[in-house]
C-alpha cells in the first residue's frame, strides 16, 4: 500500500462537527482516496477561499502537493498550517516526509521529533527515528523509539486510531471506535485506559474514574493506568483517594522522578505542604536542579505564603532550564515581583527562538507582558499579551456561540413558575455559600473575607457542580436522555434531593470545623438552575466587577484551564455580556435569591460591603472579616499575594493605560459596557 494511503485510512474516519464547509472536504477526500490528487488540490483550494486556516484542507491539500512532487509547495503549505495549528502533530510528520524528498536529512529527523512528541501515536514518525538514529548511532534516542514503536504496534490498530485521535482532539469519534473495540473485548487495559482518558478530557470524570479503577484492580502493574487514577481523582479533587494511589505508585517505582512529583502535589493538595516540600528536595538532590521540579516546589512555597523562597525557586528553575516559561511566568503571577532587565532580555530572546515550544512561548509571552506592564510599556506589553493569547486560542476548541446558546436556553426553559411548582425540590442544607461570576472580578477577596469568619471554611474552586452537569449530559451523548440543561426538567424531587445530599457528601472531606463551607468556582453562574434545584437554601453570591477591568484583567491572565474564553478579546467580551443577560434573568426567575457584589464598591466601602454580606449569609459580624489580610490560610488563586495585603485601589483602572487597544472588546461588549451592574438581593 502506498505510504499516503495509511494516513488516509485513519484521518477519513473523522466525524467533526459538520458545517457549510464538510463536503467539499470529503469530495477532496474521495479524490486522494481513489489517486486524483489534482482534482483534489482544485476542491481544497476552493475551500482555503472560504477558510485559509481550515486544518484538515491544508494538511490534505500538502499531501496532494507532494504526491505531485511538489515538496517546496508542500513545505510553504505545512509552514501555513503549523503557524495557524502549532501542535498538529501530523503537519509536522508530513514535512519531515518532504524534507527527506529534498535529501534534507537533519530538518526531516527535527520535524519527525516534533511530530512524536505533539502526537506519540504517530508510528510512522516513530520508524522513521528508528533508522535515523540507527544511522547517526545514536543509541540510547533509538532504544527510546524502538520501545515506542514495539509498544504501538503492540495495540491493535483500532486502539493506534484512537491513540492518534485523541492527541488531535477529535475526541467524539476517539470514543466510538473505543467503544466499539471493548464491546469486543471489555477488559483490553489499554482500551480501557484510552476510553478513561478521552472522558477526562470530555469532562465526564465518574465514568473516567470508574475505569480507571476497574483497570488497575484487574492489572495492578500498569502503572500508566494507576497516574491516570490518580490524575483524575486529583481533577475530581478526592485528593485522600489520589494520595492513597500515589504512594502505591511511588512503592511500585520508587526512583521514578515523576512518580515522585505526583506524591508531592496531593500531598500538598491536601495541606501537607512540609511533606511535599520534603519530596521535592529529595528529588533535587538525587538529580540536581530540575526545572518542572522547582517550579512545583515553588507553587507550594507560593501557596504556604513563603513568597521569598518560591521566588528563588522559580529563578533556579529558569536558571536550570533557560526556555522554561513556566518558571517565568509563574514570577509573573505572583503580581509583585518586578524582572530586571536582564531577565527581560533572555525571556525576550527565549521566546523569539525557533527551537522554543509552544507552551514554552505562550508561557514567556504572558510573562513578558506582565514585565513590560510593570515598566509603563503598554504598547510592547499588548503585544505580548495578544500574542501569548493568540497560541492559547489556537489550542482551544472554544466558540462563543456555543456558550451563548446554551444560556439563552436556559434563559427559555427556566422561569418563575418553572421554580415555583418545584419550591419544595433538593437538600435543604444551608451549608454551601457559592461564589459565582467571572474570573479576576474578586471572587478571592470575597471568599478571604467570608472565610475570615469563624464559621466559614474556606475551601478550593470545587469541580463539583460542574461535574454533575457534564454527568447529565453525557447521558444524552449516550442517546438514553434529554440533554443538559432541559433534562433539569426531567429531574424528580427525590432526584434532586440526591444530588444535593451528594454534594455535601462529597465535599465533606474539603472542610473544617465550620457550619458552612464556600465553593468559589465562578463558572458555577452557568448552572445556576442545577444549583437551584440541588440545594435551595444555599447562599448564592454574584461577584461582579467593571466589564473593562474584568475582562482585561483575564485576558493578561494564563489559566491552567478551564478558562478558554479568556483567550481573546472578543471572546471574553461576549461571555461578560452572556454572563451579565442570563443573571439579569435570575433575578426575575429567582427574586431576593443572589447577592450581587461589585468589586468596586468593597474597594470603596469594605465595612459597610462586609455587613452587607454578613446579613445576607446570615451571619454574625465579626471583625475577622474586616482585617481578613490577617487570616492565615492556603489560597491557590492567582490573587493570593493581594489577599494577604490589605484593600489597595492601585489596580483599579489598569485597563485604561491599554484602552486604545481594546476596541474589539467594547464592541462585543455592547450595551453592557454601561448596563453591567443590575439589581440583586440585599
Amino acid at each position: 500500500m502506498p505510504l499516503w494511503h495509511q494516513w488516509v485510512d485513519i484521518v477519513s474516519e473523522e466525524t467533526s462537527n459538520v458545517t457549510e464547509l464538510e463536503p467539499q472536504l470529503n469530495a477532496a477526500k474521495r479524490h486522494i482516496q481513489a489517486g486524483n490528487m489534482a482534482a483534489a488540490t482544485t476542491v481544497l483550494e476552493t475551500l482555503l477561499t472560504a477558510d485559509r486556516e481550515h486544518r484538515e484542507a491544508l494538511y490534505y491539500l500538502a499531501v496532494c502537493q507532494r504526491q505531485q512532487g511538489l515538496n517546496k509547495e508542500a513545505i510553504d503549505t505545512l509552514k501555513a498550517l503549523t503557524e495557524a495549528h502549532p501542535d498538529y502533530g501530523r503537519a509536522h510528520q508530513e514535512k519531515a516526509y518532504n524534507f527527506i524528498a529534498l535529501k534534507q536529512l537533519s530538518d526531516a529527523t527535527a520535524a519527525f521529533e516534533r511530530a512524536v512528541a505533539l502526537n506519540p501515536a504517530l508510528l510512522a514518525s516513530w520508524r522513521a527515528l528508528c533508522a535515523r538514529y540507527e544511522q547517526l548511532n545514536q543509541t540510547i534516542k533509538l532504544s527510546e523509539a524502538r520501545a515506542r514503536v514495539q509498544s504501538l504496534e503492540a495495540m491493535p490498530k483500532q486502539l493506534q486510531s484512537v491513540a492518534s485521535l485523541t492527541y488531535e482532539g477529535k475526541l467524539f469519534i476517539a470514543e466510538q471506535i473505543c467503544r466499539q473495540f471493548l464491546q469486543n473485548e471489555p477488559h483490553h487495559r489499554e482500551a480501557m485506559r484510552l476510553l478513561a482518558d478521552i472522558g477526562n478530557q470530555l469532562q465526564v470524570l465518574d465514568d473516567a474514574e470508574y475505569l480507571l479503577e476497574s483497570c488497575v484492580d484487574f492489572y495492578p502493574d500498569f502503572h500508566r493506568a494507576r497516574l491516570d487514577y490518580v490524575q483524575v481523582l486529583h481533577k475530581r479533587q478526592k485528593y485522600d483517594k489520589a494520595l492513597a494511589q500515589a504512594r502505591q505508585l511511588k512503592k511500585l517505582a520508587p526512583q521514578n522522578v515523576l512518580y515522585d512529583v505526583t506524591l508531592a502535589a496531593q500531598q500538598q493538595a491536601l495541606g501537607d505542604f512540609d511533606g511535599a516540600l520534603a519530596i521535592y528536595e529529595e528529588v533535587l538532590g538525587r538529580h540536581g536542579d530540575v526545572a518542572q521540579v522547582l517550579t512545583s516546589r515553588g507553587h507550594a512555597l507560593k501557596t504556604c505564603g513563603r513568597a521569598d523562597e518560591a521566588v528563588d525557586s522559580y529563578q533556579r528553575a529558569y536558571a536550570a532550564q533557560a526556555d522554561y516559561g513556566d518558571a517565568y511566568w509563574s514570577l509573573a503571577n505572583l503580581k509583585t515581583y518586578r524582572f530586571s532587565d536582564a531577565e527581560m532580555a533572555l525571556m525576550a530572546s527565549q521566546e523569539a527562538s525557533s527551537d522554543t515550544s509552544p507552551e514554552n512561548r505562550y508561557h514567556l509571552c504572558f510573562a513578558l507582558g506582565k514585565a513590560f506592564e510593570d515598566q509603563g510599556d503598554y504598547r510592547s506589553s499588548f503585544d505580548y499579551y495578544d500574542k501569548g493569547n493568540r497560541l492559547k486560542r489556537e489550542q482551544s476548541g472554544y466558540r462563543s456561540e456555543m456558550l451563548e446558546s446554551d444560556l439563552a436556553e436556559q434563559r427559555t426553559l427556566f422561569d418563575a413558575d418553572f421554580f415555583g411548582e418545584r419550591a419544595h425540590f433538593g437538600c435543604h442544607s444551608s451549608a454551601p455559600i457559592f461564589i459565582v461570576g467571572l474570573p479576576r472580578a474578586g471572587s478571592t477577596l470575597l471568599e478571604q473575607i467570608l472565610a475570615s469568619h469563624s464559621l466559614v471554611d474556606g475551601t478550593l474552586e470545587l469541580a463539583n457542580i460542574i461535574g454533575t452537569a457534564n454527568r447529565l449530559n453525557s447521558l444524552k451523548r449516550r442517546g438514553s436522555a434529554t440533554p443538559y440543561p432541559a433534562i433539569l426538567a426531567d429531574l424528580s424531587a427525590d432526584q434532586t434531593r440526591e444530588l444535593g445530599e451528594q454534594f455535601i457528601q462529597e465535599t465533606q472531606h474539603h472542610r473544617g470545623s465550620g457550619v458552612y463551607f464556600i465553593d468559589k468556582m465562578p463558572n458555577n453562574f452557568r448552572h445556576i438552575p442545577l444549583i437551584q434545584l440541588m440545594l435551595p437554601k444555599a447562599k448564592i453570591i454574584d461577584a461582579r466587577r467593571h466589564p473593562m477591568a474584568c475582562c482585561f484583567s483575564g485576558f493578561k491572565q494564563l489559566f491552567a484551564e478551564g478558562q478558554e474564553f479568556t483567550y481573546g478579546l472578543p471572546e471574553i467580551g461576549r461571555y461578560y455580556r452572556a454572563y451579565v443577560e442570563v443573571m439579569s434573568h435570575w433575578d426575575l426567575a429567582l427574586p431576593h435569591r443572589i447577592l450581587r457584589v461589585q468589586h468596586e464598591d468593597v474597594i470603596d466601602d469594605l465595612e459597610g460591603q462586609v455587613r452587607r454580606i454578613l446579613d445576607y449569609c446570615e451571619l454574625p459580624f465579626e471583625q475577622a472579616c474586616i482585617d481578613y489580610h490577617e487570616t492565615d490560610r492556603a489560597v491557590r488563586t492567582p490573587s493570593s499575594e493581594q489577599v494577604r495585603q490589605p484593600i489597595y485601589k492601585s489596580g483599579m483602572e489598569q485597563w485604561q493605560h491599554f484602552a486604545e487597544y481594546l476596541s474589539p472588546l467594547e464592541e462585543a461588549l455592547g450595551p453592557t459596557l454601561h448596563q453591567y451592574r443590575g439589581s440583586s438581593a440585599g
